[in-house]
């Protein structure tokens, strides 16, 4: 850790400094100032707790020339052997480049592939899974679209999910979904397999994404839903075209075609900047695939087994056996796993 200590120092002073400009800062200047303290001051944290760690086992070595307080001496030293790693961990972790979108709210997509009508009934289920587990870590849902079909499932579904840190826990359920049961409808009682697509976007600001309104084509039409259901007597439906890239947002849930249109541009912005950001990366790293895969949706990610009630994930090799508990939105599990897997990755990465 010596080589980082300038580093470390440099880092300390511009939150010191930080500190100093926003006790007269006003206007802008303040969320300005405040952002870049906010990112500063986990890594301060870090870097504090770590030197006390290092100060206290240099005064425990010191109190080993006592014999009165060697055996003490030698406790503390043995618990600080312990602490200093992680504590060194934790700080090299906070020092990797963080994804600028971590921290933003996200946008879910799920959508059936393979399997018909199976898929469309897991796309509903496991769409309802997300929503119970955002719903318990207290962050906020609203339903984009949900394009029900007659069976209980769906053709399509997306939902708004607002709350700090939403994207850097979802952004690795992004992918191809597989599920293996025997379905309601299947007399024989045969194991299907069927998929669905899973995209997980983060919101980007305002600024980041500049549409241009002369690169949209924008058609209305009037609403349906599954078996006449839904069905307005005005065009409130709406389909944008975003034609530089040929990307189609179409929305069809609100009633008025004010509110469908702005969903949908929210729905496109977030994709265009996902699409911006996947870009970028893979002109940094053309070849690059770490533990937890690339998150493309075109990549299968996990498999869910209902006659052994079990789900895997497969970029990691995580099986667990509560596939019940799962699809009642407990996720954490599995996303801390992945979690800690891309920060031993990134981790590795960075010391070589």
């Amino acid at each position: 850790m010596r080589g980082l200590a300038a580093r470390l120092d440099q880092i300390c002073r511009r939150a010191e400094e930080l500190r100093a400009a926003l006790a007269g800062a006003q206007g802008p200047d303040v969320a300005t100032l405040s952002r870049e303290l906010a990112q500063l001051e986990p890594v301060v944290a870090r870097i504090t707790a770590l030197r006390q760690a290092e100060q206290a086992r240099k005064e425990a070595e010191a109190m080993l020339a006592d014999p009165e307080l060697r055996e003490l001496a030698e406790a503390e030293i043995a618990e600080l052997d312990a602490r200093l790693p992680v504590l060194e961990r934790e700080l090299r972790l906070a020092l990797l480049p963080r994804d600028v979108a971590d921290e933003r709210s996200a946008i879910l997509e799920i959508r059936p592939a393979a399997g018909g009508d199976e898929a469309g009934l897991f796309a509903a289920e496991l769409f309802r899974a997300y929503q119970r587990y955002a719903e318990a870590r207290g962050w906020r849902w609203s339903v984009l679209e949900y394009d029900a079909n007659e069976l209980g499932g769906v053709k399509g579904a997306s939902a708004e999910i607002e709350g700090k840190g939403v994207f850097a826990r979802l952004k690795f359920e992004s992918g191809v979904h597989r599920v293996q049961r025997v379905p309601a409808t299947e007399s024989q009682g045969r194991i299907h397999t069927s998929t669905v697509t899973v995209a997980v976007l983060p919101e980007p600001e305002e600024v980041e994404v500049q549409i241009n309104e002369a690169d949209l084509r924008i058609d209305t039409f009037r609403a349906s839903g599954a078996g006449g259901q839904h069905v307005n007597k005005t065009d409130s439906a709406v389909r944008i075209t975003h034609i530089p890239t040929g990307t189609v947002v179409t929305m069809q849930e609100e009633k008025s075609q004010h509110k469908n249109r702005a969903k949908a541009m929210k729905v496109l912005r977030a994709r265009l900047y996902e699409a911006e950001r996947a870009r970028a990366a893979a002109s940094r790293s053309a070849d690059r695939r770490g533990q937890i895969g690339t998150g493309d949706r075109s990549e299968r990610i996990r498999t869910y087994n209902f006659p052994q009630g079990r789900v895997t994930d497969h970029r990691i090799g995580l099986t667990l056996h509560k596939l019940d508990r799962v699809m009642e939105g407990e996720f954490d599990e599995i996303i801390e796993a992945l979690i800690a897997e891309d920060e031993a990755a990134r981790l590795a990465a960075a010391e070589t």
